[in-house]
């Protein structure tokens, strides 16, 4: 599961580099937890929040299964 969550991460990533930000996969916990690091950019933008709920967390959720939530970690 981690390598297709990393695989989606890599589609993502152009979006983002795209306005300056990345993001990094740090930990797929047992119970279905992505855990990421918003860098660049999306580090520090007000919106990153709707970034990883409405793009990253959605987009994982329905790409693979067993994702449960996504959370930014620092």
């Amino acid at each position: 599961m981690i390598e297709e969550v990393k695989k989606v991460l890599e589609m993502i990533r152009p979006a983002l580099q795209a306005d300056g930000g990345d993001v990094e996969f740090v930990e797929l916990t047992e119970d279905g937890i992505v855990k990421v690091r918003l860098v660049g950019a999306c580090g520090h933008c007000p919106m990153s929040t709707v970034t990883l709920k409405n793009g990253i967390e959605k987009t994982l959720m329905e790409k693979v299964p067993g994702v449960k939530e996504v959370v930014r970690v620092s």
